[in-house]
């Protein structure tokens, strides 16, 4: 038995809209069109469906919508999956970094307070492999221990501007531009000296899970977006979306008939 494959057009056009257009080239449209039992229809230029009712839009074809489809269309989810998880860990570290520059005098007191808490997430973090008393969170506490005021606001503002940094990473993942995809694969991959250490230092499944996700990250934006020249680089890629757009495989298809 198959399974089932989603079309993630669909499923797009479902949420949102379907995206019709009427371009001027009387062979075009008549390609992008088609009677049905409720009138006339038009195809949907994401989903490829045909719509009943009039177009969305109308105009010179050089201007015609060119929507995400098809694979396109499912990197652009990764894409966004990938922007929301950094939005979190923005967030996270924002909230961490203000804290400590705000709260400096206080730090010390609250890093005992945490430190002699910390024995009680012992018996959770056991449940998915993860020794905490040996962990970067123990082992970042003892670190800070001995620190004063000043230290705090610094390392304060430095988590902030890593927080900062993650926000800009997600924007530019969200809205599928070339830079956040670079930035996303440098600022992963510059932790991952930090998590091969942890991994050396103790294998558990939490930090397999981590750093296996962070990889798989990188690897897929290098050869999916083809970064760096990979695969033919930054040209390879936009043809590769135009090629896909649907109005240009029916702009393509009457070119024949126009000779």
């Amino acid at each position: 038995m198959m399974t089932p494959v989603i079309d993630w057009s669909t499923m797009s056009c479902a949420l949102r809209h379907h995206i019709t257009y009427r371009p001027d080239d009387a062979k075009l449209a008549e390609r992008l069109r088609a009677e049905s039992p409720a009138g006339e229809a038009w195809r949907c230029l994401r989903c490829g469906a045909y719509v009943p009712g009039d177009p969305y839009g109308y105009g010179p074809t050089d201007d015609a919508p060119t929507p995400t489809r098809g694979k396109a269309l499912r990197q652009l989810i990764i894409l966004r999956l990938l922007a929301t998880l950094r939005f979190f860990e923005g967030l996270l570290e924002i909230a961490v970094g203000v804290t400590l520059i705000g709260l400096q005098s206080r730090v010390p007191d609250l890093i005992q307070r945490l430190r002699e808490e910390l024995p009680l997430l012992v018996p959770a973090a056991e449940r998915i492999g993860w020794d905490i008393e040996k962990s970067w969170i123990a082992r970042t506490l003892n670190d800070f221990a001995d620190l004063d005021a000043g230290s705090y606001a610094l390392i304060g503002t430095g988590i902030t501007l890593l927080g900062v940094s993650k926000w800009a990473e997600a924007i530019g993942l969200w809205l599928a531009k070339r830079w956040g995809e670079y930035l996303a694969v440098i600022a992963t991959s510059l932790f991952v000296p930090i998590e091969i250490r942890e991994l050396l230092e103790g294998v558990t499944a939490f930090k397999v899970i981590l750093f296996s996700i962070n990889i798989a990250a990188v690897l897929w934006l290098i050869w999916a977006k083809r970064l760096f020249g990979f695969r033919g680089g930054k040209a390879a890629a936009e043809a590769e979306h135009e090629e896909a757009a649907l109005i240009n495989v029916e702009k393509a298809a009457v070119i024949p008939d126009s000779a």
